[in-house]
C-alpha cells in the first residue's frame, strides 16, 4: 500500500497543465480579438429581431428563414425560434418562409431598432402579401452545415416501423452512416463509433439509454417531440463530451392557444397528450405519456411460477414555459420512463432514465441573445433474483448536474459571434450489491466515483462572397475526483490482466486525475451556384466518460466508468469532404460525403484471462486502450415536392481497431462495422384519405469470431482459434422490407376531432435475419467412437411477419 504522499498530478502533471493553460489562453485571446473586433465596423446598422411561430399553436419555429430581398440575403432562427438581422437603414421587404407553411412577406421601414414577431398561418394579421407554395427550401445546398441530418417529425410519423408506433431512434438509422447492430440492440452508431460515443440529448439533458424493450422502441414520445437533429461531422464548438454524433431532440413548448389533445391506441402500447395555454400567448403546458400493456394481455395465460409477470414500459413528458416580457422567458421540462421485466416473486430487473431542464432566455439587448441551461439526469437500472433466504439484489446509477450558460451575437447578417461555457458533475455507482445465502447476507458494492467536467468555447459564423465559414474552438478540462481510492497496477504480457500493485486514497472531491484537451472546430461552405455547393469540415473532440461492456450488444445493464488515471479520455481527429445539389426546383436534393476518423484511446478488454468488468473494484486493469480509424462515403438522394416522396441512402464504410495484444496487435473490423448499408424509403400521398409507405434495408453482415480448430476434452469438443484472430468472418447480410397503409378520418371543419387508421407490415416477406452466430457441441451425448458433431447456430430476434394496426387521432 502507498501511504499519503504528493501524488503525480499534483507534481509532475501540474506544470504541463498550466503552460497549457497559458498556450490555449493566448489562441483564445487571438480569437476573441480576431471575431470582436469585427463588431466594430456595424455600430452604425439598425436591427430587426423577434420569434418565428406557428400561428396556429404558437410553437416557435427552429430553423425558419428570414429573407431581405433587396440585400439578397438572410438569416435563420435559432433553436427557440428566435432571430437577429442588423441592416443599415432603409426600406425593405422581409420574407419568413417554413416548410410546410405560407410564406409571409413583410415591409418595413428600417429607421430605428424593430421588434417583429411573426406567426406563420392565416391568422397573422396586417400582411402585405401572402403567398402560398410547396417548394421546398435550398437548405441541402445553401446551408453552411454538413453531415447534418433534420428529421421532422411528421416525416418520421409516416415511417413504417414495428408495430405501427412511431420511432424516432429506427427512423434515423435510414440515413446514412448511422446503423446499428441488428434488431433487439440498444442504441445506435454513427460513423464507426460505438453508441456510448453518441450524446443524446432531449431539452439538453443528456439521456444514456434512448431505448425502450431494448431497442425496438426509443424513449422519445413522438406526441411530445418537436424537433430531431443529428450531427454527425463538423459539429460546432458549442457541443462536445462525445466522439461521433450529438443527437438534440426538442420538446414541444405546448399549445398556448387552445386546449389540444393527441393519442394512439397500438397494439403493444398507448398513448396521450395534452397541451394547452395556462395563459394565452404567454404561458403553457404539454404532458405526455406512454404505457405499454403486454404483461395485462398476457396475465389471464400465466400461471403458477408465472403468475405475477411483469412486462411493460412507460414514460411521461412534461414541459411549460412562461413569456415573462419581451426580453425574457422560462421553460421548465422533464422526463421518467423506465422498463420493468420480472418473473414471479424471484427474479426481475429494470432501467429507466430521468431528465429535468430550466432555461432561461434572455436578451441583453437587440443583438444579444443568451440562455442559461440548468439540467439534472440520472440513469439507473437494477437487478434482483433468489427467494427469501438465497437472494442477489444489484443496483447501479449515473447522475449529472448541469449549468450551461450560452451567448449569441448578431453582427449582421453574415456575421455572429456565439461563446459559452458549461460544467458538469458526475456520480457514478457502478454497483451496490448484496448477496443473501441461508440467511447471512454479504455485501459487495463498489466505491461511488466523482468526475468534474468544465469547458468553454467560442465560435464564429461568417460569410464573404461565395464563402461561408463557422470557426472555432473548445477547451475542456476532466478532473477525476475522490472520495476513494486510486489504484496503480504493474506491467503484464499484452493482452493479459494487468496486476494491482499499489493504491492511494482520496478525500471527497480531492483530485486524482486531470485532462485538458482543445478542440478545434472548422466547416467551410463554397457555393458554386444557386443550386450546387461544395463543404468542408473538420473537428477534434474529446470524451471523458465510457461504457465498460464486452458483449455482442450493448446492454441497459453495462457499467459507466468516467475517466482515471488509468483510463484515458478518447480522442477523435475527423475530417469530411461533401458535394450537394438540387434538381427541379429543388424538387430533387442530393448528396455525397467523404469522411476519415482517426480515434485514441479506445476500450477493448484482455483476452487472458477472460475479463472480468462487472462488480470488479479492479477492473481497469482488464481494460486495454487503442486505436481506431473510420472511413467511408455517404451519398443521398431525396425527392421533396409531389404526391411521391421519400429517399434513397447508401454507405460504403470501414471501422477498424487496432490493440496491442489483441488479433496478432494488427487492425481488426469492430463488432458494427458494415461494408454497406443501403436503404430505401418511399412514401405516395393519394389525392384522397389515403396514404402509403414503405421502406427497403440491406446492410453487410456485422464482423464475429470463428474458431478455425478445436480439441477434444474428455468427451467434449473444445473450439479454438490457432491464429488468435479477432472478428475473422461475418454473419450473413441483413434485409428486411416493411410498409403502411394510412386511412385519415373524413375532414369536417365544423368537427375537431380527427381520427387516423395506420396499418402496417413489419418484415414483410418473413426474413430471418441474424442477429448472431456461434458455434456449439450437440446437446446429444456422443457414442464412444463416433466423432462429435459441431455446427454453427443462428439467432434471429425477429423470424417472422409482424402485423400490426395502430389508431392515432387529434383533438
Amino acid at each position: 500500500m502507498l501511504g499519503k504522499q504528493p501524488t503525480r498530478n499534483q507534481l509532475s502533471s501540474t506544470l504541463p497543465i498550466v503552460n497549457q493553460l497559458r498556450f490555449f489562453k493566448k489562441i483564445f485571446c487571438i480569437l476573441f480579438a480576431l471575431v470582436f473586433s469585427q463588431a466594430a465596423f456595424s455600430q452604425e446598422k439598425l436591427t430587426i429581431n423577434g420569434y418565428v411561430k406557428d400561428g396556429e399553436t404558437g410553437e416557435t419555429l427552429i430553423g425558419a428563414s428570414v429573407f431581405i430581398k433587396e440585400l439578397t440575403t438572410g438569416t435563420t432562427t435559432n433553436e427557440y425560434g428566435f432571430y437577429s438581422i442588423s441592416i443599415p437603414s432603409g426600406s425593405y421587404t422581409l420574407e419568413f418562409s417554413y416548410i410546410g407553411f405560407a410564406n409571409e412577406v413583410k415591409s418595413v421601414n428600417l429607421t430605428q431598432n424593430i421588434k417583429l414577431d411573426i406567426e406563420l398561418g392565416e391568422s397573422v394579421k396586417d400582411l402585405i402579401e401572402v403567398v402560398v407554395t410547396s417548394e421546398a427550401a435550398d437548405h441541402n445546398v445553401s446551408d453552411l452545415q454538413m453531415s447534418v441530418n433534420k428529421l421532422d417529425i411528421s416525416t418520421i410519423k409516416k415511417v413504417p416501423s414495428l408495430l405501427g408506433e412511431v420511432e424516432i431512434i429506427r427512423s434515423i438509422q435510414l440515413l446514412p452512416g448511422v446503423s446499428s447492430v441488428g434488431e433487439g440492440a440498444t442504441g445506435f452508431n454513427v460513423r464507426g463509433g460505438s453508441i456510448d460515443q453518441n450524446l443524446v440529448l432531449l431539452d439538453e439533458a443528456p439521456v444514456y439509454n434512448s431505448s425502450h424493450l431494448f431497442g425496438f422502441f426509443s424513449v422519445f414520445n413522438p406526441d411530445a417531440v418537436k424537433d430531431v437533429k443529428l450531427y454527425k461531422g463538423g459539429i460546432p464548438s458549442r457541443f462536445g463530451g462525445r466522439l461521433s454524433s450529438i443527437l438534440d431532440v426538442r420538446m414541444k413548448e405546448g399549445n398556448n392557444k387552445k386546449l389540444s389533445l393527441t393519442g394512439g391506441i397500438g397494439t403493444i402500447f398507448s398513448r396521450l397528450s395534452v397541451e394547452a395555454p395556462l395563459i394565452k400567448d404567454k404561458a403553457s403546458f404539454i404532458v405526455a405519456g406512454r404505457r405499454s400493456y403486454i404483461d395485462l394481455l398476457a396475465s389471464p395465460f400465466l400461471t403458477d411460477d408465472l403468475d405475477g409477470t411483469v412486462l411493460n414500459f412507460y414514460d411521461l413528458t412534461v414541459k411549460t414555459n412562461y413569456n415573462i416580457n419581451e426580453k425574457n422567458r422560462i421553460f421548465l421540462s422533464g422526463y421518467l420512463g423506465r422498463d420493468n421485466f420480472g418473473f414471479g416473486d424471484n427474479a426481475g430487473f429494470n432501467w429507466g432514465n430521468g431528465t429535468g431542464t430550466f432555461r432561461w432566455n434572455h436578451l441583453f439587448n437587440d443583438r444579444l441573445f443568451s440562455n442559461l441551461t440548468l439540467f439534472y439526469s440520472n440513469y439507473d437500472y437494477s437487478i434482483s433474483f433468489g427467494g427469501d433466504s438465497n437472494r442477489f439484489d444489484w443496483d447501479a446509477k449515473i447522475i449529472n448536474y448541469s449549468a450551461k450558460p450560452e451567448f449569441a451575437y448578431y453582427i449582421n447578417p453574415k456575421n455572429i459571434i456565439r461563446f459559452g461555457g458549461q460544467g458538469i458533475i458526475y456520480e457514478f455507482e457502478p454497483g451496490n450489491a448484496v448477496g443473501g445465502s441461508e440467511g447471512e447476507t454479504q455485501d459487495i458494492s463498489l466505491d461511488k466515483q466523482y468526475a468534474i467536467e468544465a469547458a468553454a468555447y467560442l465560435e464564429n459564423e461568417l460569410t464573404f462572397g461565395k464563402f461561408e465559414m463557422n470557426y472555432g474552438l473548445r477547451l475542456s478540462h476532466f478532473n477525476y475526483t475522490g472520495k476513494g481510492n486510486a489504484y496503480e497496477f504493474g506491467d503484464a504480457p499484452a493482452g493479459t490482466r494487468r496486476p494491482v500493485i499499489g493504491f492511494e486514497e482520496y478525500d471527497q472531491w480531492e483530485s486524482i486525475e486531470t485532462y485538458l484537451n482543445l478542440e478545434p472546430r472548422l466547416a467551410l461552405k463554397y457555393q458554386l451556384d444557386k443550386s450546387k455547393s461544395l463543404k468542408a469540415s473538420h473537428m477534434r473532440t474529446a470524451q471523458y466518460i465510457h461504457l465498460v461492456s464486452n458483449t455482442a450488444a450493448s446492454t441497459p445493464v453495462d457499467v459507466w466508468t468516467p475517466s482515471t488515471n488509468n483510463i484515458k479520455p478518447q480522442t477523435a481527429n475527423q475530417v469530411a469532404l461533401g458535394y450537394f445539389q438540387n434538381f427541379k426546383e429543388n424538387s430533387f436534393e442530393l448528396s455525397a460525403e467523404v469522411y476519415y476518423k482517426d480515434m485514441d484511446n479506445l476500450l477493448d478488454y484482455i483476452v487472458e484471462p477472460n475479463p472480468d468488468l462487472l462488480l470488479n473494484e479492479f477492473y481497469e486493469g482488464d481494460v486495454l486502450a487503442g486505436n481506431g480509424r473510420a472511413y467511408g462515403l455517404e451519398l443521398m438522394l431525396e425527392k421533396k415536392k409531389g404526391q411521391f416522396t421519400g429517399w434513397l441512402s447508401y454507405t460504403l464504410a470501414r471501422t477498424e481497431l487496432k490493440v496491442d495484444g489483441i488479433n496478432n496487435n494488427d487492425w481488426y473490423p469492430t463488432r458494427f462495422d458494415q461494408t454497406h448499408n443501403l436503404s430505401l424509403t418511399a412514401f405516395y400521398q393519394t389525392k384522397k384519405r389515403w396514404s402509403f409507405s414503405a421502406n427497403f434495408s440491406f446492410i453487410s453482415g456485422t464482423p464475429v469470431t470463428f474458431a478455425n480448430g478445436g480439441y477434444y476434452q474428455q468427451g467434449y469438443f473444445i473450439p479454438h482459434n490457432s491464429n488468435e484472430t479477432r472478428n475473422n468472418a461475418r454473419i450473413p447480410d441483413y434485409h428486411r422490407m416493411d410498409i403502411s397503409a394510412t386511412l385519415e378520418g373524413k375532414k369536417n371543419i365544423d368537427r375537431r376531432w380527427q381520427g387516423r387508421w395506420v396499418f402496417s407490415v413489419y418484415n414483410l416477406y418473413n426474413r430471418r435475419n441474424a442477429f448472431s452466430v456461434y458455434q456449439r457441441q450437440d446437446n446429444n451425448r456422443t457414442p464412444i467412437g463416433q466423432a462429435v458433431s459441431t455446427g454453427s447456430y443462428q439467432l434471429s430476434v425477429i423470424g417472422s411477419i409482424v402485423p400490426a394496426v395502430a389508431y392515432n387521432f387529434e383533438f
